[in-house]
């Protein structure tokens, strides 16, 4: 883990930017205090998902295709006061 004040953040943090990259953290602090943490996002996905990993674990009711109740369907349309 990286610890930066926010002055040094400010001024250096392109320098970390790499190791942020290849999955460090930075933690980003006021005074020498924790305020914050700077993490990687999650990379793209290699591939694709494959469909059909649920296949005939669950099963959809008829019930479910049925219209709404009408209060239902009003209370989308309601605007609040």
């Amino acid at each position: 883990m990286i610890k930066l004040n926010i002055h040094e953040a400010k001024t250096h943090l392109s320098r970390h930017l790499e190791q942020l990259q290849k999955g460090e953290t930075i933690l980003l602090c006021k005074r020498n205090e924790p305020i914050a943490e700077i993490r990687p996002l999650p990379g793209k996905a290699l591939r694709n998902r494959p469909l059909g990993l649920a296949k005939d674990q669950l099963t959809i009711p008829d019930e479910f295709f049925d219209p709404l109740p009408k209060e239902v369907i009003e209370a989308f349309y309601q605007t609040s006061s």
